[in-house]
């Protein structure tokens, strides 16, 4: 409890910590939030407090904000997190390096290839391992099929969020294409386990080309569809332009990436001004925002996904022949030492910090949650504005509470 809260919960106690007569505790709030107007020669009405979640359905995992309303103001809000902790980081000093993928699926659980790449980047980096080619190029492919896949479901639930159910509908319809082809290159639909330290678990399956064409063929149209019958509404727009505005200089200030902080108008994308894996050899552009609202961070992720469709076919086009994987010896010990990985996921930078001690299993491993930083930001984010709007803010962010409550 910070200093600011404790002040405003406890009451006047003697040296016993009893509370003195004629005197009583204080309502426990967080810091920033006030039970009543300031001050008392004004016409006003008693702020409300409302708890929104942890069960809340718009929350888009196990996540509580307690906001203080007048009326339908939000004056002030806090997010409080801890809901879902699983104690995956821990969990990793107990498991060989090639055990790892499994625990980091169920950070980020709807686009785990882009933790497993972030490991498995930050071991081969301290470890000194030359990746074959086309292992770069496997993983640069199957992390945008899981990109799109991931933008889908936050697109479908960005339009509920908003009132619009029948986008949805269609998008998860849509997604099952790339869940069909991601389940035939990996073996599973949502916890892969495919990307280890020195390439990847298996070479692409034959004949895996068809699928992905026959989806690139289609995908366009679909996009196009689903986007105008969501963005296309005069209703949506008018709830998603110039509410939940994030300034750059509060998106730099709070350490966000990925789509917000571009939404911001900050250009900047791992792929291209960090590269890793395939992307060096391939052309692709950033989609950047201006005004930092949730129609910039609409318009960002929605671009991102023509960005993909468009890497997608470059990739499947330019498949190398060679090696999935480096020669790897059973009992894995890197050295001692500590390194950093870090990718362009679908929410922002998602790094790994691994310690090493020489033993076959990680010393320390820490996991940087875009999600995380950019959901810190809800704090200034929602003031100002309306509840309803506050829904549709944090619908926004693309928030993943798996990531965040590692």
């Amino acid at each position: 409890m910070s200093d600011e809260t404790r002040s405003v919960s406890a009451g006047a106690r003697d040296h016993r910590g009893m509370l003195l007569e004629g005197t009583s505790p204080a309502l426990v709030l967080p810091a920033g939030l006030r039970r009543v107007p300031k001050g008392v020669d004004e016409l006003a009405t008693e702020h409300l407090i409302l708890n929104m979640g942890p069960q809340h359905p718009s929350t888009h995992g196990v996540l509580h904000v307690l906001v203080e309303l007048d009326g339908e103001e939000v004056i002030a809000a806090e997010a409080s997190l801890g809901y879902l902790h699983r104690g995956i980081e821990k969990l990793a000093e107990t498991r060989k390096y090639h055990q790892v993928a499994t625990l980091l699926d169920r950070a980020d659980y709807v686009s785990g290839l882009h933790t497993e790449t972030a490991f498995a980047l930050a071991v081969e980096k301290l470890a000194g391992i030359e990746v074959p080619r086309k292992a770069n190029w496997i993983r640069s492919l199957v992390m945008e099929l899981n990109r799109y896949a991931s933008h889908m479901v936050w697109l479908g639930t960005f339009g509920m969020d908003a009132g619009a159910m029948a986008p949805f509908l269609y998008i998860m319809r849509d997604r099952e294409m790339i869940l069909d082809i991601l389940e035939a290159i990996t073996g599973g639909r949502m916890m892969f386990n495919y990307v280890r330290p020195g390439g990847v678990f298996a070479d692409l399956p034959a004949g895996i080309d068809a699928p992905i064409r026959a989806w690139l063929d289609v995908a366009e149209t679909y996009l196009a569809e689903n986007t105008a019958l969501l963005g296309g509404n005069e209703i949506f727009q008018a709830r998603m332009k110039g509410t939940g505005v994030i300034r750059r200089e509060t998106a730099l200030a709070f350490g966000m990436t990925g789509g917000c902080l571009r939404g911001a108008g900050v250009d900047y994308d791992l792929r291209r001004d960090v590269p890793y894996c395939a992307y060096p050899e391939l052309d692709f552009e950033v989609p950047v925002g201006w005004t930092g609202d949730n129609w910039d961070r609409y318009v960002v992720r929605v671009g991102e996904m023509h960005q993909c469709i468009r890497l997608i076919r470059q990739l499947i086009d330019g498949m190398p022949e060679g090696d999935h994987t480096a020669p790897m010896p059973k009992v894995f010990k890197p050295p001692v030492g500590e390194s950093y990985g870090a990718v362009e996921s679908p929410r922002g930078e998602l790094g790994i910090h691994i310690v090493s001690d020489g033993t076959a299993t990680p010393y320390r491993m820490r996991l940087r949650s875009p999600a995380y930083y950019n959901l810190s930001v809800v704090d200034e984010a929602l003031a100002g504005g309306l509840i309803a709007d506050a829904i549709v803010t944090l619908g926004s962010l693309d928030i993943v509470l798996g990531e965040i409550d590692r």
